[in-house]
């Protein structure tokens, strides 16, 4: 075997020629078979009359057979014989109606033109492609993973009819490559990170500390995808939004934990693209990566509908952002505590992970050899709680005034002043509970700004206020004039 077919993550690979396999089967030839595959069973899916969802639709699965040499019902091709199935047709034609996706619109995006396959797997060692036109993800998926989808279908398709707008993945299809004996499952997704945009930090967040940090190898990519304890090291003031955007992220986080909790599924991350504005503007960066492309040749009407960061979190693009930008791309403005402006984009992936019994001994055996409560292998409840107050108190924070210079945003809670952020109180202090965070005072009768932890960003200089159409002088000189009156 040379060399480079040793260079496997999962079932992922390289063959000798240098090209990506999976299951042994070189990415181009999956590609061909999935755009064969997905190509026919929606176009013989649009044949058939609309209706409402039965029960049982969620469990049907359709095959169809692809020889090589073509079929009455199929093309000829060089990408050898397999056989394509589809998994709830009827179902998934529902939640791709529910998204505003229209047949034709779903097909030429993914048949169209070819596939671009993303280089970074991940560890987990699954295929990714995204489709030309950036609306779609293409993800393999392992046989337990796919099976816990088709389980979960009529609880995702209850939880789609009463909330749209949610920051779970949507999926759109599942479908299976049956090729030389190896079964190969796909997943359909939205795409979280809109390759128009450039995305200059990338973070995959658990609320976790154990073994959170991205690897030597991971930095040295051109975009890597950092950890936990890289964000509290490096954003240790967090993301600071306004005050509606803040509650609206909280509130919907809160709202897909308690679903995911319902469904016992834990071990999933909140995936976040940064795009700093104004970095971008001092790269002289190109006016696309700016303020995003917009493919032409498809109507621009036509995108999924809640597809976007901004549309997930029930929230209106505010004033701190480019507007033109929010318009385009859907990112959430933003500020870091330098006060740059910021376009994020989240999203919660790996939701297939069910508590299973091998997690429950893979949670037993770390918490003998670390601090049980530090692993990202929990029991679902535990770790829907420590996952939600994480991203609102550690991740997100809110900004108390106008002027972003001239303010401080809420201070952690005490606990995450100890160096601890993974173990967050059960009862958040009234000032940075969800929905319900207070000013921070910036009078006290030494006259220095009010109660600051040490973690946060220092007192505003005079500048700071001068940009904010404060003259501390002129406020001093009025004051001491005031209190030689008095006296």
């Amino acid at each position: 075997m040379s060399p480079a077919m040793k260079k496997t993550i999962g079932h992922r690979g390289i063959d000798p020629t240098g090209e990506t396999t999976y299951k042994k089967t070189t990415s181009s030839a999956l590609q061909g078979a999935i755009q064969l595959g997905i190509a026919h069973t929606v176009g013989s899916l649009s044949q058939k009359p609309e209706r409402d969802v039965l029960l049982q639709d969620f469990e049907v699965v359709e095959s169809i057979f692809f020889p090589s040499e073509g079929s009455n019902l199929t093309p000829a091709h060089h990408y050898g014989d397999f056989r394509f199935k589809t998994y709830a047709p009827m179902a998934f034609r529902y939640f791709r109606e529910m998204f505003g996706i229209r047949p034709d619109d779903y097909m030429y995006s993914l048949c169209n033109d070819p596939l671009i396959e993303l280089s970074n797997s991940g560890a987990s060692g699954s295929l990714f492609y995204v489709s030309s036109d950036d609306e779609f993800i293409i993800k393999t998926v392992q046989h337990k993973e796919a099976e816990f989808l088709q389980k979960l279908l009529p609880g995702y398709f209850m939880n789609l009819n009463q909330n749209k707008r949610t920051l779970l993945p949507k999926f759109y299809g599942l479908y299976c490559v049956q090729s030389a004996g190896k079964n190969i499952r796909i997943a359909v997704m939205n795409n979280l990170l809109p390759s128009a945009v450039q995305m200059h930090l990338k973070y995959d967040l658990k609320g976790s500390t154990y073994k959170r940090r991205a690897s030597a190898k991971e930095k040295d990519k051109s975009v890597p995808t950092y950890k936990d304890l890289d964000f509290l090291q490096d954003m240790h003031d967090g993301l600071l939004l306004e005050g509606d955007k803040y509650s609206a992220v909280c509130k919907t986080i809160q709202r897909d934990c308690l679903l995911l909790q319902s469904f016992k599924i834990m071990d999933y991350s909140l995936l976040v693209g940064i795009h700093n504005v104004n970095q971008a503007c001092r790269e002289q960066a190109s006016k696309e990566s700016v303020v995003g492309a917009v493919d032409q040749r498809r109507p621009q009407g036509q995108k999924p509908m809640y597809s976007t960061a901004i549309e997930a979190i029930q929230a209106e693009a505010g004033s701190i952002g480019s507007p033109e930008t929010e318009d385009q791309t859907g990112g959430i403005p933003a500020r870091n505590s330098k006060g740059e402006r910021l376009l994020v984009y989240i999203g919660i992936i790996d939701i297939l992970q069910s508590y299973r019994l091998v997690k429950k001994l893979e949670h037993s055996w770390k918490a003998l050899v670390h601090d049980g409560d530090t692993v990202s292998v929990h029991r679902p409840s535990f770790y829907a709680e420590r996952f939600q107050k994480f991203m609102c108190n550690a991740v997100f924070r809110k900004i108390l005034c106008k002027y972003m210079n001239a303010c401080f945003s809420v201070p952690f809670p005490p606990v995450m002043q100890s160096g601890r952020p993974d173990l967050l109180p059960k009862t958040l202090p009234a000032s940075s509970a969800v929905g319900n965070v207070t000013e921070t005072s910036f009078s006290s009768s030494s006259g220095n700004p009010g109660s600051v932890p040490t973690s946060q960003p220092p007192s505003p200089s005079q500048d700071s206020y001068k940009q904010a159409g404060v003259d501390l002088n002129n406020t001093l000189s009025k004051d001491q004039e005031l209190s030689s009156l008095k006296k």
